[in-house]
């Protein structure tokens, strides 16, 4: 891919690249549009090419610290594929031997390239995801280590992660006017205080927007997740897309609501509707589709989850 400088803004603090179809304005200490895209081949969730590359999801993060009212979280179901749904919740120990046992499969070993912690509560609210991805980078270091969090407890962690070699990361932020919040979260649990309505939402959305610029300094390279809530947060898209752009995020992922929870009455957004909204948004920041909202112990190719002992199954005998 060819890239560029084109153009010097002010004293040079900020550049704009040419990278392909992406423009991209660099401030100092972040990483630009093509050495993020150098960093993403071969994580399928961020673009890199997603029908020969896996991941494997470890599902040792079970609380909570926000209610999103979209969401609905069971820690032993086989049937849903959904993010909060895992058949098992793990512990670190539990996590890097199943790790080990995946890639040691001749089925799943050769196609896993990353490690993500995503759930089936938020990573950060769970010292074992600390504890998983440090036992990960010491013993398989060439994979790649990737977690997706709501953002509330992203400020103060993100240089931990970082120190443990945090490869991509992935923020939920559904608003970005706390009164449109107040209507997709209940109520948030910051440092021990029950936070409900507009309060609840700020001081989500505060520290969201925080750890993704204290990120973006870091040079870590990130997708934003979007829900697409038909009715109540459509308008707030492309502000947070122009805002999430701005600090340093790589892409951006527009989800269809899966109505369940207080947001169970919401209609979903056609197939149209949500290329449309996609459409309107990718001159802003490229713009990823094939995300299959995956469980939170996915593991393979996305859209073509294996069952391990299927796949040891369908080894060859050696």
């Amino acid at each position: 891919m060819h890239c560029a400088l084109i153009n010097l803004v002010g004293n040079g603090a900020r550049r704009r690249y040419s990278c392909g179809r992406f423009l991209w304005e660099r401030g100092i200490g972040m990483a630009t549009m093509c050495e993020m895209k150098s960093r993403i081949q071969g994580h399928p969730c961020f673009g890199g090419n997603h029908q020969k590359n896996g991941r494997m999801h470890l599902a040792v993060a079970p609380k909570c610290n926000i209610k999103c009212g979209y969401c609905s979280r069971r820690h032993d179901c086989a049937n849903e594929s959904r993010p909060g749904v895992t058949s098992k919740v793990l512990t670190a120990l539990e996590a890097i031997d199943r790790v080990r046992e995946v890639m040691a499969s001749p089925v799943l070993g050769p196609i896993i390239k990353v490690i993500g912690i995503a759930g089936p509560g938020d990573p950060l609210a769970n010292e074992e995801t600390f504890e998983t991805f440090r036992l990960v980078k010491e013993e398989f270091p060439q994979l790649m280590l990737c977690m997706s969090t709501n953002g509330l407890l992203l400020p103060e962690s993100i240089h931990r992660l970082h120190h443990l070699g945090l490869h991509s990361l992935t923020v939920t932020i559904n608003a970005v006017d706390p009164e449109v919040g107040a209507r997709i979260y209940p109520h948030v649990i910051y440092h021990g205080r029950h936070l409900t309505g507009v309060e609840g939402a700020r001081t989500l959305i505060d520290n969201q927007f925080a750890g993704v610029r204290r990120a973006g300094e870091l040079g870590l390279t990130m997708k934003i997740n979007t829900v697409l809530i038909p009715g109540i947060n459509d308008g707030q898209i492309p502000l947070i897309a122009a805002r999430v752009k701005a600090l340093g995020a790589f892409v951006m992922n527009i989800m269809p609501i899966i109505p369940q929870a207080e947001l169970a009455h919401v209609e979903p957004p056609s197939e149209d509707y949500l290329a449309a909204t996609r459409r309107a948004n990718e001159s802003i920041i490229g713009q990823f589709a094939h995300c299959k909202q995956c469980r939170a112990d996915a593991v393979g190719l996305i859209g073509k989850d294996m069952n391990f002992a299927v796949a040891e199954a369908a080894a060859p005998a050696p």
